[in-house]
């Protein structure tokens, strides 16, 4: 699994990413019903793309702050509880295709933030284009 898979499963896969809807009251005369099939996953992602920043807002007050992860893609590992060495961020850059500037230069960190962003918009988040753009 690569490291983007890896982001993306822990944005998409966290409790806030998809909350429970609320069921509403009913009355207790009425005859219980079968509940619906879940719908398929991407019946699912379609329906209700994840909140990006919702999800990462959330992670941050839990985390105590989470850094500059709007920014920083360093802090958006940490987050995550991630590897952000410099290894692991050449990975991610490569996996992406993400070649601005030196390997591990703010250059390169920043363009790498926005790629990790736009991908997770590509597959399926809410992300805000001041994240990306």
């Amino acid at each position: 699994m690569g490291l983007f898979s890896m982001i993306a499963d822990k944005i998409f896969h966290h409790p806030q990413a998809r909350p429970e809807p609320s069921t509403p009251a009913t009355a207790s005369a009425v005859a219980p019903v079968a509940p619906a099939p879940a719908p398929a996953p991407a019946a699912a992602a379609a329906a209700a793309p994840v909140d990006v920043e919702a999800v990462l807002t959330s992670m941050a007050e839990i985390d105590g702050g989470g850094g500059n992860w709007r920014t920083s893609i360093v802090d958006l590992l940490k987050l995550l509880k991630l590897e952000s060495n410099l290894e692991a961020r050449k990975a991610l850059a490569d996996e992406l295709g993400v070649h601005a500037g030196e390997a591990g230069s703010a250059e390169q960190n920043i363009a790498l933030h926005k790629a990790v962003m736009r991908k997770l918009a590509e597959n399926g988040g809410q992300v805000p284009d001041s994240l990306y753009r």
